[in-house]
């Protein structure tokens, strides 16, 4: 058998919690009475809104524009009316301004229709994923059009489609790659049409041996003279699912510190993501639908959902039959990496992968300590840096002063502070320091 692939450096084995939801299907959820929409759902500057209160919209007409910089326009998840235009309540942020949409429950679903995107130029297919208003769905939200148009100086010849999906609890990416093989294929053909190359390796961990056999079969029936499509099978290992780490575990290629894949001749694209490519280039239709995981013992029914952007977490709540008792965190996103939220009124955004509800015996609240110097969050770290002495310097505030541990070419995935035996809040420590050094 040949040996699985995956990263060098240091990695983590959390328990995977996946057995919850990995053997359901998704479900589609029907529509709530208003959808609450941030106008700030990518990296880059928040779209300016281009309706006003009272006005009447379409499903998937254009409800917000970025007028200059980074960014995507945003499109209405449904027919309705423009109910308000105000600030709500951010994850991550405190505040972000929203557009709520009244919804109107008599509306017809507007029906997308097929169109052959084989005699399309990269460059056209590119205004689509532009236009569809697409961004990395399991990352942090970067402009996919953006990403596919790599520097001059930097050419590309390899895509990389990550579906390792490597956070406990999260199924969606499964999933989609069961339900959707041929779709998500075939949005690879797409990039690679868009980039101009032939070879798309797409990486598994193998604890999906379903969809490895499903995307094996898509990626055979879809390879041919014009281009290579291969899984490559990876080892169950946290954060297998990093940019960084998944380009080396597959291709070989170390990407340079601050440095983007594209400078080792590679682009990195979630599953998800060259499904809603597909969607937006062979239907025309954009993105505002979202699959989300929801699990932990503290919701009624777990699942897999199909929901339209703005959907409120305390809508979802309500329809899967409520909380449960010892409910004790609600994290938006993987235990890892996710955000912890007290407000069931937060909705779902482009880049919301999971939704969890998690009892008390399924977190550790036991408070931290002093470092005690053992060094596993050195050998836990992917990047091979030095977490314990970035938090020794925030707690002696001397923040600025940890670019020289690597700071900045931390990925805040969270190995570090899982492994810590003293508890210490690692992440935050990270975080506070960028912000710190950054100001300085």
């Amino acid at each position: 058998m040949t040996s699985l692939l995956t990263f060098p450096i240091g990695g983590v084995h959390p328990p995977e919690r996946k057995t919850q939801t990995q053997g359901l299907a998704v479900e589609v959820m029907p529509v709530p009475d208003e959808l609450e929409i941030f106008l700030g759902q990518h990296i880059g500057a928040p779209c300016t809104p281009t309706v006003a209160k009272r006005d009447a919209v379409v499903e998937g007409a254009v409800i917000g524009e970025v007028k200059k910089g980074l960014g995507v326009p945003l499109h209405a998840p449904v027919a309705g009316k423009i109910k308000n235009l105000a600030m709500s309540a951010h994850p991550i942020r405190v505040t972000s301004p929203s557009i709520t949409i009244e919804v109107d429950k008599e509306a017809e679903p507007v029906q997308y229709q097929w169109v052959d995107w084989h005699n399309m130029s990269g460059p056209e297919l590119l205004g689509k994923i532009h236009d569809a208003g697409i961004v990395g769905i399991g990352g942090a939200g970067f402009p996919t059009h953006v990403k596919l148009s790599p520097p001059a100086n930097s050419p590309v010849d390899t895509l990389v489609l990550n579906g390792a999906e490597c956070e406990p609890y999260i199924t969606a990416d499964h999933r989609q790659m069961l339900e959707n093989s041929a779709e998500i294929v075939e949005g690879a053909k797409i990039i690679l049409k868009v980039l101009n190359i032939s070879k798309c390796h797409i990486g598994i961990e193998n604890n999906k041996p379903d969809a490895i056999r499903e995307m094996s079969q898509a990626a055979q029936d879809a390879s041919g003279a014009n281009c290579t499509i291969k899984i490559e099978p990876l080892q169950v290992k946290y954060p297998q699912g990093s940019e960084k780490q998944l380009i080396q575990a597959v291709t070989g290629r170390k990407v340079p510190a601050m440095a983007l894949p594209s400078a080792v001749g590679v682009v990195v694209q979630n599953v998800a993501t060259a499904k809603a490519i597909y969607d937006a280039v062979v239907y025309g239709k954009p993105l505002y639908e979202k699959i989300v995981t929801i699990a932990g013992k503290g919701i009624a029914r777990p699942a897999n959902l199909q929901v339209k952007i703005g959907t409120k977490i305390s809508d979802i709540v309500n329809y899967l039959g409520g909380l449960q008792p010892g409910l004790s965190k609600v994290i938006m996103g993987g235990p890892m990496m996710g955000f912890a939220i007290s407000n069931l009124d937060v909705p779902v955004t482009k880049t919301t992968s999971a939704v969890l509800f998690l009892t008390e015996d399924e977190i550790d609240t036991r408070p931290h300590s002093q470092c005690i110097r053992c060094g596993w969050c050195l050998d836990a770290c992917p990047m091979g840096l030095e977490p314990k002495e970035i938090g020794i310097y925030v707690e002696a505030k001397r923040a600025e002063d940890t670019a020289q541990f690597g700071v900045f070419d931390c990925f805040e995935c969270g190995s570090c502070a899982y492994v810590c035996p003293a508890k210490r809040p690692l992440v935050q420590f990270v975080r506070m320091a960028k912000m710190k050094a950054k100001r300085a």
